[in-house]
């Protein structure tokens, strides 16, 4: 079977990745294969289906042209940051061209321990494996980006979690799996040549404009943070709760990545949660927009060094393009809102039309009746507030809140404030201290800290 590979992102410095094959499985057997899309890559679905074929989509076959990597990235999980992450369970088998013309990643995850397996086996149960499959391609058929599923193999083997499972393979496609924690990666080690590198690197794969633009970089930031904005009012028109909105599960291409303890509401409650591990709440449905926000702020605290050598135009920069943001995401979700009513133009009062189906009127839910009065008194901003559980009581559109008594204990932690009809930039922000301690050698956190 011939693919014709075209691997730019394993050219890159090997201090990009780790050089690994896939281990082999004991029996691997097919059990879908997306042949549209197949096509659609310009492969073909009968080579694909053969033994030749499955022995490649389970990892037992390294085709000529491949060169298998595992990405290094780091990243913020559930607000703390872990400084080295990267491809613990995935092999990128290399870049395709497909007949649109669009470079993409073919991926196998489940294909076996690398460098960045933190003790973990590095493969996956057939459970997930099937999730991922049907929620992706069920999102891309729900005009949402993200990536997809080419196949889905058994292994032959039992993986060892709660309890013994069949474990698979699933093959992803993705237009690439370059992450905010990717570049969190190289800003946290000071390593600026790298992230110029990676940061050329994206420009030229996502955004090619960006590289006319008179500040590039400053255009790139604008674009992803465009990109995410766009995507989470998706996520949320349709009910959608990803689960773990880490930075390493944010692409700077503004596809839906990283399917884990992700689905839709069967009924509308803005405090929804899916995963398990989740017990403040962090990633609820209603919290997601001011999470994707605190996650391109991040991306924005990396970037700081190529937007400007003066730390303060730099910040400017940063702060013009995050307060973007809030715009965005409203034209996203406002017009979402406004088709699914059935209305046609855009008129002066639509969103007081709009708003009463929404029980919560906006993107950041009317909590502000559920907060406690000590913490509606001790913040320096009035309206809707959203409640996050944290180790401190902090509201970032005007910095902690100093009202004697405003904790309040809640499942063991207390409240967290998050203004958000304020002008200026407003997200969540964790404030644990050591967790700021862990992050002081990101370059721009200083001052980008009371800002995101």
């Amino acid at each position: 079977m011939w693919i014709a590979f075209d691997n730019s992102y394993a050219r890159l410095p090997e201090r990009f990745h780790a050089r690994v094959s896939p281990t082999p499985v004991a029996a691997p057997r097919l059990i879908r294969l997306n042949v549209a899309l197949a096509e659609s890559l310009g492969l073909d679905p009968a080579a694909l289906a053969s033994p030749d074929g499955v022995a490649m989509l389970a990892g037992n076959r390294v085709e000529a042209g491949s060169e298998p990597i595992a990405a290094a990235y780091a990243g913020h999980q559930f607000g703390g940051f872990s400084p080295q992450l990267g491809d613990g369970r995935a092999i990128l088998l290399g870049e395709i061209i497909g007949r649109d013309g669009i470079r993409r990643d073919l991926q196998l995850k489940g294909s076996g321990r690398t460098p960045f397996s933190r003790g973990g086996d590095g493969r996956a149960a057939l459970g997930p494996v099937l999730r991922e499959y049907l929620i992706s391609e069920a999102m891309w058929a729900l005009g949402i980006k993200t990536t997809r599923s080419l196949a889905a193999v058994l292994t032959g083997e039992a993986v060892a979690r709660e309890t013994m499972l069949p474990g698979a393979v699933l093959t992803r496609v993705a237009t690439s799996h370059i992450r905010v924690g990717t570049f969190q990666f190289f800003a946290a080690r000071g390593d600026l040549d790298a992230t110029r590198l990676l940061a050329d690197h994206v420009i030229a794969r996502h955004y090619p404009d960006a590289a006319h633009a008179a500040r590039p970089y400053r255009a790139l930031l604008d674009a992803v943070v465009a990109a995410q904005a766009d995507l989470v009012a998706r996520w949320l028109l349709i009910g959608f709760i990803h689960g773990v909105m880490n930075t390493d599960n944010t692409s700077v291409a503004g596809e839906t990545i990283d399917y884990g303890p992700c689905a839709f509401m069967d009924a509308y409650d803005p405090a929804t949660v899916f995963s398990s591990i989740d017990h403040a709440g962090r990633y609820a449905y209603s919290n997601q927009p001011s999470i994707a926000h605190w996650n391109v702020a991040r991306l924005a605290e990396a970037l700081m060094p190529l937007m400007d050598t003066d730390e303060g135009r730099a910040l400017e920069q940063a702060k013009e393009s995050l307060g973007a943001f809030a715009g965005q995401f409203e034209t996203a979700y406002m017009g979402g809102l406004a088709r699914k009513i059935g209305l046609q133009t855009e008129r002066q009062g639509d969103a007081a039309l709009i708003r009463p189906a929404d029980p919560h009127g906006h993107w950041w839910c009317r909590l502000h009746a559920h907060v406690p009065a000590p913490v509606r008194a001790g913040c320096r901003h009035a309206g809707p507030h959203i409640v996050h559980g944290s180790r401190r009581l902090r509201c970032v559109g005007g910095g902690l809140a100093r009202a004697a008594g405003a904790r309040r204990r809640r499942r063991g932690k207390s409240w967290h404030c998050h203004a958000r009809d304020q002008p200026g930039v407003h997200t969540a922000q964790p404030s644990r201290a050591g967790r700021d301690r862990r992050r002081r050698g990101t370059p721009g956190f200083r001052a980008l800290r009371g800002v995101a």
